[in-house]
């Protein structure tokens, strides 16, 4: 999409002297509005204050819930729907995306193992798994794909890509030589082998929008395994089977795999795409920005919004939002934040520019409860008084 005035600007007449090119790039505000929502929140609330300002929205993701339809547009792929299982085994049919000429697949794993597809606290992560995601990635490889990108924040898993490992073939067995078919169980692991009919000539990469190694106090059971329903006193015994995975990757690949940053992501399907898929981190922010031109976007900008539903040290460590705002720096191009909450380490970045200011639902213009209810109103209001009292020194 182009910069473009707004609805309103020609009831205007000539436009005033000071019309600014802002470009619009949200991520999602996670549980209330996707990346493409919040980008129309902005703009709306933007232009009810300043319609003669040229707006160009341009949806994030960096690999999480939303990446693979924002990708798709961005590179023109076309959409298709696969038959499958979500983490909890029950039919569902996934959405992945197909560039023929490029032989290029997306697929995103939010769309199959999300935590978002779940009913609140009706599974526990012992119970869930990724193999759903094997039958998307046969549909791309009998589809001709030569590569596949894969997004995968969001999931609902903690199983190392164990269940994704099994639907392609592979297989797992305990010292009594026995196969261990729950991804918990494999504390007892002491062997695996590979597919009889391996995936050959495709080149996987894997979106990650966080650094965490499989195991340890940073790792995907200990920080992310509580949000998905994981209890600490639980945090061993998922612990424990993720240990042996790691070791018998070490012994395949002769290092400590487990280690590479991306690994602990989404439950350590990070982990599991590599080993078992031979895959490759990158980036999601990284990704998006390839896709979308990105520094060409900001560049033509005068002034760049972003959001997300929590603006905080993660925004600052990698996250999308984070990402953007630096681009912005090195191109010298102001940033502003809108977020659902802005941790104050965040709001203190503002002194020395990241951002050129942030600004949240809350406490700004409404309680938690209330933006939560219409975070589109609220976004789009937030929108509007920045606008109305934006700072141009």
């Amino acid at each position: 999409m182009e910069f473009r005035h707004g609805p309103a600007a020609a009831e205007l007449g000539n436009l005033p002297a000071v019309s600014l090119k802002v470009l619009v790039v949200p991520d999602k505000f996670k549980g209330t509005l996707t990346a493409a929502q919040a980008a129309g929140a902005i703009v709306n609330g933007w232009w009810g204050a300043r319609p003669q300002d040229e707006m160009e929205m341009l949806p994030m993701s960096d690999g999480g819930d939303g990446f693979g339809e924002i990708i798709a547009d961005l590179c023109g792929a076309t959409e298709h729907v696969c038959a499958t299982v979500d983490a909890a085994g029950r039919p569902v049919g996934a959405k992945w995306w197909w560039h023929a000429a490029n032989r290029t697949a997306i697929i995103e794993s939010a769309q199959v193992v999300g935590l978002a597809m779940l009913p609140p606290n009706r599974f526990h992560p012992f119970e869930l798994d990724t193999r759903g995601l094997g039958a998307v990635i046969r549909a791309a490889v009998n589809a001709g794909a030569q590569q596949i990108l894969v997004g995968i924040g969001g999931s609902a898993t903690n199983d190392a890509g164990f269940g994704l490992a099994t639907s392609l073939g592979w297989r797992f067995f305990d010292e009594r030589d026995q196969p261990l078919t729950k991804w918990v169980k494999c504390n007892k692991l002491v062997r695996w082998l590979p597919p009889l009919d391996p995936i050959l000539g495709v080149e996987f990469v894997v979106a990650v929008d966080v650094d965490n190694p499989l195991l340890g106090l940073n790792g995907c059971t200990r920080v992310y395994g509580p949000q998905k329903g994981l209890a600490m006193q639980q945090a061993p015994m998922a612990e424990a089977a993720l240990e042996k995975f790691a070791a018998r990757a070490k012994e395949q690949f002769g290092y400590e795999i487990a280690d590479d940053p991306g690994c602990g992501a989404a439950g350590g399907l990070g982990f599991g795409l590599r080993v078992f898929l031979g895959a490759r981190m990158e980036s999601g922010f990284d990704l998006f920005a390839r896709h979308a031109k990105l520094e060409e976007r900001v560049a033509k900008a005068d002034l760049v919004l972003t959001g997300e539903g929590m603006i905080d040290r993660q925004s600052l460590m990698g996250k999308g939002t984070g990402r953007l705002a630096q681009v912005c720096k090195a191109l010298g191009k102001r940033c502003v934040g809108f977020g659902g909450m802005v941790e104050g380490a965040a709001k203190a970045q503002t002194s020395d520019r990241l951002f050129h200011s942030v600004h949240a639902l809350s406490p700004d213009v409404t309680s938690p409860a209330e933006a939560k209810k219409d975070a589109a109103m609220w976004l789009e209001r937030l929108a509007r008084k920045t606008a109305e009292n934006y700072d141009w020194t």
